[in-house]
């Protein structure tokens, strides 16, 4: 999922659009990008187009944004978008441990009440100073939470922390990143208001990437191809992991467990990531299958 694309619930004249873009990922939101007024309708529009043919046919990921557990629609938005093919509900503000149990418990009911076969999983959204501290809890809370978002919006302004300031936000990057790992979940990057700023996309992408984010948010399709062109293996990225898994296949012949490329110790867990970037390149038709 190197790219997630955003989708306003209740704007259906997008939704072709995003079916015939790069993204990986589409995230129907309902949530902030949905007036009050229109919740109702959004959900419903959101709810049919999930259950479409063109839907099933995507080879996308697809993803909702519901609102917040402590809101009014949260359980109508549960209701109306679990369907079949829905790959993961997004859940915004998430803060405790029962807010996670609630919403496996209402998919579930959901699930029953409309014939789906396999559950969506859960992307939890951190938002708040609370919800940071206590990311890990909440990735551990049920089997089905998959992966974690940082939303910088909802955590910086209301604290007056510059979304400028890349040692905030790398700080907070870092910890939700060690919490997913110790969780065994994925980590996407969240997303970047200024569209017209491609540089600094690059360069916030860039920075997940090394953190091992899997992917990044976009709020507008000419992000899709700067988020796709981050998150893939680079050509030297493929060389190198290729000279890792030569080496280390000599290194096992002559009984060693470590070795040398280029005067870098090379062992175990750098082996492995060799291995993860082939399987990553492979994946995104970068390589051959046998390569």
């Amino acid at each position: 999922m190197r790219s997630k694309l955003f989708v306003p619930g209740s704007r259906p004249e997008f939704f072709p659009k995003a079916l015939a873009s790069e993204a990986d990922a589409l995230s129907f939101d309902l949530e902030d990008a949905v007036a009050e007024s229109r919740k109702g309708e959004a959900r419903t529009t959101v709810g049919d187009f999930l259950a479409s043919s063109a839907a099933h046919r995507s080879g996308k990921t697809l993803i909702v944004r519901v609102n917040p557990a402590d809101s009014p629609h949260f359980e109508a938005d549960l209701h109306a978008v679990v369907r079949q093919g829905l790959g993961l509900v997004n859940l915004p503000k998430v803060e405790s441990i029962e807010q996670v149990r609630q919403a496996r418990a209402l998919i579930d009911v959901a699930c029953q009440a409309n014939q789906v076969r396999t559950p969506p999983q859960l992307l939890l959204n951190i938002e708040s100073p609370r919800g940071l501290r206590c990311v890990l809890a909440l990735a551990s809370a049920d089997p089905a939470v998959a992966g974690l978002q940082l939303g910088f919006g909802d955590l910086f302004e209301p604290l007056g922390i510059s979304r400028s300031d890349t040692r905030a936000v790398h700080a907070c990057m870092l910890a939700v990143r060690l919490a997913a790992a110790e969780a065994g979940v994925f980590v996407l990057d969240s997303a970047f208001t200024n569209i017209g700023d491609a540089d600094g996309y690059l360069a916030e992408a860039q920075m997940a990437r090394d953190l091992g984010y899997i992917g990044k948010s976009c709020i507008h399709p000419r992000q899709v191809a700067l988020a796709n062109q981050v998150f893939r293996p680079s050509a030297d990225d493929i060389e190198q992991a290729r000279r890792v898994l030569s080496a280390a296949r000599d290194a096992a012949r002559e009984g060693l467990a470590a070795f040398q490329i280029g005067g870098r110790m090379i062992d175990g867990p750098f082996i492995d990531r060799a291995e993860t970037i082939l399987a990553e390149a492979r994946r995104h038709g970068l390589i051959g299958a046998d390569a």
